[in-house]
């Protein structure tokens, strides 16, 4: 069989790959490590634990198939044709772009907790992951009736696969943006508020979605260049993708299982401050203090401390109230993004 200029960097693909997958081995355990810890992980929920499962079942289907084809191939024939596509091949790629609709999902779903459960703010990116997933299904099935061993697609469906790869980068562009707005506008409420809550937590939330959203995007848009180009090296791309799919969910699901982060969405906080009201004491020896919470309150982590006061020095003179006061809402569950 003739060699083609994409069986050496399908090759060194799947050697970056075999990497990665041992990296995400390795994360995936601790994942569990965590969430095995109900103490730190009730702040994940069913939907996100099982795409934690899911995303770590398709990487390594894919990893198992390509494992399949390199030790096949280069028994059979060597480095040459190492790049022709095969049904096992196939299958790879049916789950490059599944990985993706999961991981993409995971991200929409974080957005969709985190602005209160609105689907008007998740239904554009959402609508533009399972087009883009629509249009790959349709270029494999155009690649089977037509050219089944083409390591690359036909020119004439090239369009419609950029489509199928550019749609989920939109996705996944939308819904960081979305996530990290979100998470800056509740850190700009709690620094301007009276009262200081999780500032330092916000600011470490939004840098791990910076993070973990800026790997995928990197990831994605590199692959879609190159694939809009017909690159070579789109071959050790593709597959080292399906892994930073799953890891970069995962890595945000750790931080959430550990307690650094939350997927919750944002709650009002009820602050409580103490108000000097000028009123003459009765003559019991003591001034009447009143103390009252509003329900709300206890969905909070606040604590409210009265100490050091001398209460029996106030006859006659002033009484201590505390005044339930209602900020604007903030956020007491910051989240990071991805899971």
């Amino acid at each position: 069989m003739s060699s083609s200029p994409t069986d050496l960097p399908a090759l060194i693909g799947f050697g970056c790959e075999a990497v990665l997958y041992g990296s995400y081995c390795i994360l995936f355990i601790i994942s569990w490590i965590v969430l095995g810890q109900k103490q730190r992980s009730p702040n994940l929920s069913s939907p996100v634990v099982f795409a934690n499962f899911l995303l770590f079942f398709c990487c390594t289907a894919h990893f198992a198939l390509e494992f399949n084809h390199f030790y096949k191939t280069l028994e059979s024939t060597g480095v040459d044709g190492y790049s022709a596509e095969t049904p096992g091949l196939m299958g790879a790629d049916f789950l490059i772009s599944f990985t993706d609709l999961v991981g993409d999902l995971v991200l929409v779903y974080r957005c969709w907790m985190l602005w209160g459960k609105n689907y008007y703010v998740v239904i554009l990116p959402l609508l533009s992951a399972f087009a883009g997933f629509a249009c790959i299904m349709e270029v494999l099935h155009l690649i089977i009736t037509t050219d089944p061993t083409s390591p690359a697609p036909p020119a004439a469906i090239t369009t419609l696969g950029l489509a199928g790869y550019i749609l989920p980068l939109a996705t996944n562009v939308a819904v960081t943006f979305l996530i990290v707005y979100r998470i800056w506008i509740s850190s700009r409420i709690v620094k301007e508020s009276p009262v200081v809550i999780g500032q330092g937590a916000s600011h470490r939330a939004m840098m791990l979605i910076i993070e973990s959203g800026a790997l995928y995007l990197i990831i994605q848009f590199v692959f879609v260049v190159l694939f809009a180009i017909q690159h070579p090296a789109l071959g050790i791309v593709a597959v080292i993708a399906t892994q930073i799919y799953g890891i970069a969910p995962t890595l945000i699901i750790i931080r959430v299982g550990l307690g650094i982060s939350s997927e919750h969405t944002t709650k009002a906080i009820t602050s409580t401050r103490i108000e000097w009201i000028a009123r003459r004491g009765d003559d019991t020896g003591t001034s009447g203090t009143q103390f009252t919470v509003e329900p709300s309150m206890a969905d909070t982590d606040m604590d409210i401390r009265m100490k050091d006061f001398d209460l029996t020095r106030m006859k006659g003179h002033d009484e201590i109230e505390i005044a339930d006061v209602e900020l604007a809402p903030t956020s007491a569950y910051e989240s990071s993004s991805p899971v």
